[in-house]
């Protein structure tokens, strides 16, 4: 019996509307599921962009997965700025939205909005997402009354895991839930278009989402939330360890790309690549005038 994974037919792009504010709110609505990935170059856009993808998320997690820090923290408006534009270049279909990374957008509204337009200007983004509540709610109502559409983000925000205690689940007090709802309900008050609840109790994100009005993505928050999120190199296991809790992997590329390669190396070794058919030819004739002019000219030399 086979055991060979079940591969589903990619999704025919060609039939598929580009993913709007409304179409995304309609789904909502509709109790459609709304798929959301992460993305961070060219290639990574084609695929998400033949899977049928409804969001892609340039996401400050490039720091770790693509930029091999060990936080988010590092990443600069500039480097996010060259992925985002990358991911750009490969998507027709999906919206797409370009993650703040730390420190460009806390400081003022100012600092916020002209941060956000430059992903949009710069990167072609069609929406930008920020982290946590308190100013971040303040900074995102400045953003949208500028004119673009900020995806709010609730729970663990990696940013801050510093403040929250590490890398852990939020909401799993009565006051951090509190906490949890308060924020993501601020964001929806100022102006998001959707929230991301990362982390939380499956639960907890139950009782929320009753109070939401706009679509919730979660990623570690249960089946409630209206549609799901996982980092690219996560799903596809191009990465060492298996991840948080709430990670599917759905492919081992890592093993596949290693193999890959070691075996390129070892044909290298052994003389067996490139064989005949990876070159290319040259006319008789042609090689033996060439071989002429060379002669002549290494005689030439030796008579100066």
């Amino acid at each position: 019996m086979s055991t060979a994974p079940i591969r589903l037919r990619v999704p025919d792009d060609a039939s598929r509307l580009p993913m709007t504010l409304p179409r995304l709110a309609e789904k909502k609505r509709l109790g459609e599921p709304i798929v959301m990935v992460t993305a961070y170059d060219y290639p990574g856009a084609l695929a998400v962009e033949r899977a049928g993808v409804d969001l892609v998320l340039v996401g400050d997690s490039a720091a770790m997965t693509v930029l091999g820090h060990p936080s988010t923290v590092p990443v600069t408006v500039d480097e996010m700025l060259m992925l985002s534009a990358a991911v750009r270049r490969g998507l027709r279909t999906p919206f797409l939205i370009g993650d703040l990374p730390f420190g460009s957008y806390e400081a003022s509204d100012e600092q916020a909005v002209a941060t956000a337009q430059r992903f949009v200007k710069e990167a072609g983004c069609d929406a930008v997402k920020l982290e946590g509540g308190g100013s971040s709610v303040w900074r995102a109502a400045a953003i949208v009354a500028a004119g673009i559409p900020v995806m709010g983000h609730v729970g663990l925000t990696p940013q801050t895991a510093t403040a929250l205690g590490g890398y852990r689940a939020q909401g799993r007090s009565a006051q951090q839930a509190a906490r949890v709802a308060r924020e993501a309900l601020a964001l929806q008050e100022a102006g998001c278009f959707s929230v991301v609840f990362e982390a939380i109790p499956s639960a907890v994100a139950a009782e929320v989402m009753p109070h939401m009005v706009i679509p919730v993505i979660g990623i570690g928050a249960g089946p409630a939330t209206d549609g799901q999120v996982l980092v690219f190199h996560d799903l596809l296991g191009i990465r060492e360890g298996m991840g948080a809790k709430f990670v599917r992997r759905y492919a081992s590329l890592l093993d596949e790309m290693a193999g890959g390669v070691a075996e390129y190396a070892a044909d290298v070794r052994a003389r067996r690549y490139p064989a005949p058919e990876h070159g290319y030819s040259i006319a008789p004739g042609e090689l033996a005038a060439f071989h002429a002019t060379l002669e002549n000219e290494r005689t030439s030399g030796r008579d100066h």
